[in-house]
């Protein structure tokens, strides 16, 4: 091994001469750099080798490239470049591909070799990197796109970006992104023949030695792959995809409406079809064109236009009568109505035919319970608090199991001062199941410590326990602690806690609440918190270091604390504690020993 790195470093000798003598580096930095170099040979010559030696390697030789780019740039001296850079350059290549060797599934190795080739221009060795990824990782797509975008857009070869393209799908025949890339690759190859023919016509020159092809002058080549991957992958999202990279090329009117007619004749019942055809209505121009582009015309076309495609949606509700359907008309209304307008009777219209198609949703009773909240949302924002509560209402019959259609009704019944929330609360809690109610009686005690007297209050806290399950009760029971000390007072509180200590489960935050409670008195007894940390102990003893070394803190710090208690709290904690917790609390309590904790 030691043979090995004495040749490896006898081979930088003469680069390392040229950095010194050509003044980008001094003796002294040479010597330090030959030391890093042997240190970090050695290390990947061992026989376990590990991948971090092999990139902390690399990662030292990209320095290096970077400081002598640096320093050239800093004196002007631009020569040597092949006994210098190319050396250390040749070693980073040699470094990735003894690494990528040992480690082949590490596809983000490969894509640092990547990286490093197109940051240095190795354009030559890219293509060896690409052609040994692509096969071992030929089950990666992403991968195959790399390479040919590489291909097509750095090495202008449209040739070897549409053989990589054909390769990779031979691998992924259904791959829906391989063949959206193929079909733009194809579309950027006629667009750059189309540029070239028209620039060589503009220089008058003798077009007979160049072969353009009508056929892939008008984008005939990305008609095929177009044919030949519809006819493997169905679904109008890949349909529209490639129908929105047509629409970047401007000679793609034909291919467009090939597309266009497809996808009408093949998806017909698809939301998403009406939904596309709707805002295409969007695009096109004003039915009656405007010679002066005045801002009350502007506001006129937009008007028209939003109204073909309304036209086209209520078309779309009627033949296509699905909840997604809706949801597409919904969404469109409602984006419209968000758009920043200064047209007060524009944004009016907006309005007025979002809510109309809300309505018309729920009367055909295909609208979400999503959709209902965002009506509801609209409707209070406008200031339309009666419709908004005869939503709400409407809303609960069509999901009367939801916690969250509850919660909405409730929010706007409060929010609007109802007579009628306590009722409702009663019908949310007789409707949904017990599991789950906990964000309902939440709300409701919220609303009745706010609302209600002390008594009424108390009476649904203590009611909420008994509803919920055991789980849920846990966060009624910090509530109601911390209710009943603001209101009520220390006395009443430590014979609740008291009463609530009979009924399991608890949380930690049940019994620190408790602990800060007793903290906060003026007369605060050492014997009261050591009952509360007790009874912590007793639920969380054997999961939690804290708790142990917080109750060690108390009897040190408490002026009625006993210090001498300290050793068997900590033998209790070293036999109550379970697996790597023991190591934590013994690390814990020597940093307290010590003052630092």
């Amino acid at each position: 091994m030691a043979e090995r790195v004495e040749q490896r470093l006898e081979d930088r000798i003469p680069e390392l001469e040229q950095l010194e003598r050509v003044g980008l580096f001094t003796h002294k930095e040479i010597r330090a750099v030959l030391r890093k170099a042997s240190a970090l040979e050695y290390k990947i010559q061992r026989r376990a080798l590990r991948k971090e030696d092999f990139i902390n390697y690399i990662q030292y030789e990209v320095n290096l490239l970077e400081l002598i780019k640096k320093r050239r740039a800093r004196i002007g001296y631009s020569f040597k470049k092949d006994e210098i850079e190319h050396s250390i350059l040749h070693r980073v290549h040699s470094l990735f591909n003894r690494a990528t060797g040992k480690w082949k599934d590490d596809v983000q190795l490969w894509l640092s070799h990547v990286a490093f080739c197109k940051q240095w221009n190795a354009k030559h060795q890219l293509s060896k990197v690409f052609s040994t990824m692509l096969a071992i990782h030929s089950n990666k797509p992403a991968l195959w796109i790399m390479a040919a975008k590489w291909e097509m857009e750095t090495r202008l070869s449209s040739e070897s970006a549409r053989h990589l393209f054909l390769r990779a799908l031979r691998f992924h025949p259904e791959c829906p992104k391989l063949y959206q890339e193929y079909f733009r690759m194809e579309l950027m190859h006629a667009e750059k023949q189309r540029k070239e023919k028209k620039e060589f016509e503009q220089a008058k020159m003798d077009l007979g030695e160049f072969n353009y092809s009508e056929e892939i002058l008008n984008g005939e080549m990305a008609r095929i792959v177009y044919r030949d991957a519809s006819q493997k992958i169905k679904g109008v999202e890949f349909q529209l995809a490639v129908l929105s990279i047509a629409k970047l090329f401007d000679f793609t009117q034909d291919l467009q409406k090939e597309i266009l007619e497809s996808l009408q004749a093949r998806y017909a019942d698809d939301p998403l079809t009406w939904d596309y055809m709707a805002r295409r209505e969007l695009e096109l121009g004003s039915l009656q064109p405007t010679e002066h582009t005045t801002k009350q015309k502007k506001v006129s076309e937009m008007a028209q236009r939003e109204e073909r495609c309304c036209a086209v949606f209520d078309e779309a509700v009627g033949t296509v009568p699905t909840e997604d359907m809706w949801k597409c008309y919904i969404t469109f209304c409602l984006e419209r109505y968000n758009r920043k307008t200064n047209s007060e009777e524009l944004k009016q219209k907006r309005l007025e035919r979002t809510l109309s198609v809300f309505s018309k949703a729920h009367e055909s009773n295909l609208l979400s319970e999503a959709l209902y909240k965002q009506w509801l949302q609209l409707l209070l924002d406008s200031s339309l608090s009666e419709k908004a509560v005869e939503v709400a209402e409407a809303a609960t019959r069509q999901f009367s199991q939801s916690v969250e259609t509850w919660q909405m009704r409730l929010r706007v019944l409060i929010q609007l001062k109802s007579d009628d929330v306590t009722q409702c609360f009663e019908e949310a809690i007789k409707h949904v199941k017990s599991k789950g109610t906990l964000p309902l009686w939440t709300l409701w005690v919220e609303w009745s410590e706010s609302t209600n007297s002390k008594e009424d209050t108390e009476a649904l806290y203590q009611r909420s326990l008994r509803a919920t399950t055991p789980a849920e009760s846990v966060t009624m029971k910090e509530r109601y602690l911390d209710w009943t000390y603001r209101n009520s007072g220390y006395k009443k509180v430590k014979r609740l806690f008291t009463s609530l200590c009979e009924d399991r489960p608890f949380s930690l935050d049940f019994f620190r609440k408790m602990i800060q409670i007793e903290k906060e008195q003026e007369s605060c007894r050492m014997l009261h918190l050591r009952e509360y940390y007790e009874r912590a102990l007793r639920e969380f003893g054997s999961t939690n270091t804290d708790l142990w070394l917080d109750y060690i803190k108390e009897e040190l710090s408490h002026p009625q604390g006993k210090p001498e208690n300290c050793g068997s709290i900590h033998w209790r904690a070293m036999k109550m504690l379970q697996g790597d917790l023991v190591e934590d609390f013994v690390s814990k309590y020597t940093l307290l020993q010590t003052g630092h904790l």
